[in-house]
């Protein structure tokens, strides 16, 4: 028997024309990573297997950059991981979007970056919002891999990608994604404006990727409406 009422379906081909934006900043960057790393000397395999294996976009610019400049591996390492500490409050937001099952939320895990949970969290309704996640995540995924890859094969051709802005192409994307929930919640609203305050105030102390993370310490006042309420 059906009901009268259904969970009303999101086209995908919607979600796609949504999510392009987002796939063309991370081929962008993916190229820029990849012509960074090689140029700087590293081989082609390195960036490529790093961005299948650990892909964490401003954690592997960082870990790169300490290999350039004569650190370990292990100090690459260590670089990476504390930038990609913030991961894991994301993967608490959304722990319920990722969907059942051991290998689904262990997929869903390595998917998890600032820019898939900005789409997620932007939708309104939790089937439009595990769907966002998944085809967000997906073509993020593979058009990263992509542009690192040609990127690493470009190698040095491409000269200094900073000159290019490609580092602008993220931020743009991201601010693009919360505007709407920043508009329609004040109390979100604060906390935003509380975490980029911090982040603008710390960033010429620390190193880059630092002030994302420090910045999530504007969740603590959201924390404390909800106590409050």
């Amino acid at each position: 028997m059906r009901t009268a009422e259904r969970t009303p379906r999101v086209p995908r081909t919607q979600l796609i024309r949504d999510a392009s934006l987002v796939w063309l900043a991370s081929g962008i960057v993916g190229v820029s990573f990849g012509a960074i790393a090689v140029a700087g000397g590293l081989p082609v395999w390195v960036p490529v297997v790093m961005s299948l294996v650990v892909y964490a976009g401003s954690a592997q610019f960082s870990a790169v950059g300490v290999l350039l400049a004569g650190g370990g591996p292990i100090a690459a390492a260590a670089t990476g991981l504390l930038l990609n500490t913030r991961t894991a409050a994301f993967s608490l937001a959304i722990a319920d979007t990722l969907g059942p099952g051991r290998l689904t939320r262990l997929l869903g895990a390595h998917l998890v970056t600032d820019e898939t949970v900005a789409f997620a969290l932007a939708q309104t309704d939790p089937v439009r919002r595990r769907r966002a996640f998944w085809v967000s995540g997906i073509g993020l995924f593979a058009v990263w891999n992509v542009g690192v890859l040609a990127g690493a094969l470009a190698g040095g051709a491409l000269g200094d990608t900073a000159t290019y802005g490609l580092d602008a192409a993220f931020p743009a994307v991201l601010v693009a994604l919360v505007l709407p929930t920043l508009r329609a919640d004040v109390r979100i609203r604060r906390c935003a404006l509380l975490g980029a305050a911090i982040a603008l105030a710390v960033t010429p102390a620390v190193p880059a990727g630092v002030p994302v993370l420090l910045a999530l310490a504007g969740l603590f006042l959201h924390g404390r409406k909800e106590a409050s309420a």
